[in-house]
């Protein structure tokens, strides 16, 4: 299915020993695997192609695999044990903690509560949320010095560890956004610092996600999916996967939802709708969920699906940040300018109401 060499193509029509081709009539999908240390390392020439396939990638499937990106494995590992740890807390324990305010956006979501759309009339939302809401639990963490909005973090006795070990991280994946969003702006003919003191703020969202073991028939309801087709809210997205899978991002060209599949290592980056909207669509937000992967018998009626863990670094603008078309980006804006805490907020509203 899968060719997980230089890139990850995924291809729509013939197949010939066992892997996918494409016919003329059919556009390709591809999701490039890039070495990012050659942009955080080097300079000049070299750093320019890496800066130029990224943004390449973000102009026609929106997603890419990065690898080389400096965060390290052990550092990934632990935050993927303190996030599982969080989740086998008591259900009232976690209950505490729960999400309350769009504006915020911090604390526990319990399953059932969210349902990714790309519908934003909050009645619509509701309805959907009832028939088939989203299979998954999440923990959301933001900036931590914010004066305003407050993280609602664990006693240290339920979860050691857990707040120092995802303050450590967030501030990692920042770093990491800083750099993703250079090469952008260089890829675009900007200057690499362009965007620096739009992001530096640290608006972002930290969630750590939870996919428990269930019955596959209940996964067979229409419209029903671990997490629901959608595209995200921000500029980028960082996902750490475990192996076993279940992401599958949209072909925009066939309507096809293709897997993902991980790849130890990387890290999943895809394009969110700020930084489409910003780039007047030169850069696309591509629609993706979550399904599940193959089940497993639980007795001769019934077939039960994995646990899953994922976690998904939302990186936003600073709040005050005007969304504007950015230069080079085409003569005419296809959109109104909008503050990044307005768009935000808004979407957080009709998703969570």
């Amino acid at each position: 299915m899968f060719s997980l060499r230089a890139s990850i193509f995924v291809r729509t029509g013939l197949k010939s020993r066992g892997l996918a081709t494409v016919s003329d009539a059919q556009p390709s999908f591809r999701i490039p695997l890039i070495d990012f240390s050659r942009f955080r390392n080097e300079a000049g020439a070299d750093k320019i192609k890496v800066a130029n396939e990224i943004v390449s990638a973000f102009k026609e499937s929106g997603f890419i695999y990065l690898s080389g990106h400096g965060i390290p494995d052990p550092t990934i590992q632990k935050a993927f044990t303190k996030s599982a740890e969080f989740f086998r807390m008591p259900t009232d324990a976690k209950d505490k903690l729960a999400w309350e305010d769009p504006r915020s956006n911090r604390g526990y979501v319990r399953i059932g509560r969210e349902r990714v759309t790309q519908a934003t009339d909050a009645a619509e939302i509701a309805a959907l949320r009832e028939k088939a809401p989203d299979y998954k639990e999440t923990m959301e963490i933001g900036r931590d010095w914010d004066s305003v909005w407050k993280n609602r973090w664990p006693q240290e006795a339920d979860a050691p560890e857990f707040k120092h070990t995802m303050l450590g991280f967030f501030q990692l994946c920042h770093e990491l956004h800083v750099q993703v969003m250079r090469s952008i702006a260089i890829g675009l003919g900007l200057e690499e610092s362009f965007f620096d003191a739009k992001i530096q703020d640290q608006c972002h969202n930290l969630r750590l996600l939870s996919y428990p073991p269930m019955k596959r028939a209940l996964l067979d309801n229409e419209g029903q999916a671990r997490a629901g087709s959608h595209s995200d809210y921000g500029t980028l997205t960082l996902l750490f996967q475990d192996s076993v899978g279940g992401l599958e991002a949209q072909n925009p060209h066939t309507g096809v939802f293709v897997p993902a599949t991980p790849i130890p290592g990387t890290i999943v980056i895809n394009v969110g709708d700020l930084l489409a909207r910003w780039s007047n669509d030169v850069l696309r937000s591509t629609l993706h969920r979550v399904v599940a992967p193959a089940a497993k018998p639980l007795n001769a009626q019934e077939v039960i699906t994995p646990a899953r863990q994922s976690i998904a670094f939302f990186c936003n603008p600073n709040f005050s940040a005007e969304i504007a078309c950015l230069p080079n980006c085409g003569s005419e804006a296809k959109y109104q300018p909008i503050s990044t805490e307005a768009y935000i907020v808004g979407r957080l509203t009709s998703t969570y109401s």
